[in-house]
């Protein structure tokens, strides 16, 4: 009953440590959380007499159930698609090569992915995703990876170093993406505050839509002399504009571009959505200051 009680008190004591290991290593706080109840059941059950390092322990374990998680995942895509998924490409990121500092930099590298780390990883193998996220996110050392997936410490650190690589590499393309989206954003919004008409068709898609307008002409039509207000702002991190009044965020307005094209406009306007929305308003460049 005492051992019992102890468990339970280490358990909960690291279970906030345990479920953010778990979200990163499989992207989805509903699978994040079943990796924690069954690192539950099998504590539960375990002998912990010769337990020094609670935390390593727990670590370890809820570690080894999302490697199993994530190789099944691996394996249910292989079976329905025949070949593993191409890499896919991350939303944004803005990230240096962690290799060319030290662990805080390693920490840098993964923490300011975000969103983008989630979708680089499914790209990753299991033991890879596992590697760089233990080590690069929760400085977890590389024997102890290397116990997990009963690879050497040495082996541990190459899998970390290679999905570091490819981690930066997705960075440095979205950053590109991303700047190049700023660009369309920021002369849309000069073209609409100054009624450019011309200027707003050569950025939209002859098949254009915002809300029940389609076609080009019709949205340009529509935007010319308008946005006065519309800052240039990030919107989890990606390019949009954002209307404020009095300093509050009360329209949002998201753009989806294609070849260089804008085919999309949305404008959501409900508070609720806003208000879990991370914007920050950016700096006004040279052609909106005009």
């Amino acid at each position: 009953m005492v051992e019992q009680d102890w468990v339970r008190e280490r358990f909960a004591e690291h279970q906030e440590r345990l479920h953010a290991v778990a979200y990163r290593m499989l992207g989805s706080p509903g699978e994040a959380e079943d990796a924690v109840q069954e690192a539950w059941l099998r504590v539960s059950r375990a002998d912990t007499g010769q337990v020094e390092n609670p935390g390593g322990w727990l670590t370890t374990i809820v570690s080894r159930v999302c490697l199993n998680m994530l190789e099944a995942r691996r394996n249910r895509r292989e079976e329905s698609a025949g070949t593993v998924p191409a890499e896919p490409h991350a939303q944004h990121a803005s990230i240096r090569p962690a290799e060319q500092g030290g662990p805080e930099d390693e920490a840098l590298l993964a923490d300011s992915v975000g969103v983008a780390l989630m979708v680089v990883l499914d790209a990753l193998t299991p033991a890879e995703r596992l590697a760089f996220v233990l080590h690069d996110v929760f400085a977890v050392s590389f024997a102890e990876i290397g116990a997990i997936i009963d690879r050497s410490p040495t082996a541990a650190r190459q899998l970390a170093s290679r999905a570091r690589r490819r981690v930066q590499g997705a960075a440095d393309a979205s950053d590109a993406a991303r700047s190049a989206k700023r660009e369309i954003v920021e002369a849309f919004l000069a073209a609409s505050r100054g009624g450019d008409f011309a200027a707003l068709l050569e950025l939209l898609d002859p098949g254009a839509v915002v809300g029940e307008l389609r076609g080009g002409p019709e949205v340009a039509a529509f935007f010319a002399g308008r946005a006065q207000a519309a800052r240039l702002a990030l919107v989890d991190g990606v390019p949009a504009a954002v209307w404020s009044h009095l300093g509050r965020p009360k329209a949002v307005i998201t753009f989806t571009v294609d070849h260089d094209r804008i085919t999309r406009i949305d404008v959501d306007t409900d508070p609720d959505r806003i208000r879990e929305l991370d914007i920050v308003i950016l700096p006004a460049d040279d052609r909106e200051r005009r």
